[in-house]
């Protein structure tokens, strides 16, 4: 299905965001994807991801308290959508499917050249 295509990036966005959950900012979601998977990650790149998310319809955000710490600008937190979750489960379902068609000899005869 089109309509629930996730880029691999956008996938790894959209699944750390819901691992984060209710704390879902962008400086928290740059740090867990940095500390999870040892990968830097660009605040330029993670603000488009985080964008294209919204216009899907995956992702709505809200602005959270100001402070001080921030000159008085609210955080922008990120929920994960009904659609959204949908587009997850179908990269899930795809995943597995696919994972689940390599024949297992492939594995057992790699593995024994290792």
């Amino acid at each position: 299905m089109k309509d629930f295509q996730l880029g691999e990036f956008e996938e790894i966005v959209i699944l750390t965001v819901g691992i984060l959950n209710q704390s879902a900012y962008s400086v928290a979601i740059k740090d867990e994807i940095e500390a999870r998977l040892s990968r830097t990650v660009s605040m330029g790149a993670l603000h488009t991801a985080l964008k294209r998310l919204e216009d899907k319809g995956y992702l709505k955000s809200a602005s959270g308290e100001a402070t001080e710490e921030r000159a008085g600008r609210p955080r922008r937190y990120f929920e994960i959508t009904a659609l959204g979750k949908k587009a997850m489960q179908h990269a899930k379902d795809t995943r597995d499917e696919l994972w689940n068609a390599i024949p297992k000899t492939i594995w057992q005869a790699n593995l024994a050249g290792i």
